[in-house]
């Protein structure tokens, strides 16, 4: 009878340690797959800010584009109204 009950806690082990391994690497797949999806949010987070960085880079350079095509715009307009003024003399 004593072996009987060595026998079977053998194999009440061997089917925990069935049951553990399974458990372990289930866990260890979706802990690897939580790394991977906030590796992934992160990257994509990075990328959002650079794109927000160049927009604003954008922006900036049209603005000033803008600027400098007003004061063009300002200079010609004071050219032709001296230019009329000569022409009136």
């Amino acid at each position: 009878m004593e072996n009987g009950y060595i026998i079977l806690g053998i194999i009440a082990l061997l089917f925990l340690s069935m049951y553990g391994f399974s458990y372990f690497s289930v866990a260890r797949e979706k802990m690897n797959q939580k790394r991977l999806q906030q590796k992934e949010l992160e990257k994509a987070e990075l990328r959002r800010q650079a794109r927000i960085k160049n927009q604003e880079l954008i922006d900036e350079r049209v603005r000033k584009f803008n600027q400098r095509k007003e004061e063009i715009q300002h200079e010609l307009m004071l050219l032709k109204k001296m230019k009329e003024k000569q022409k009136v003399s």
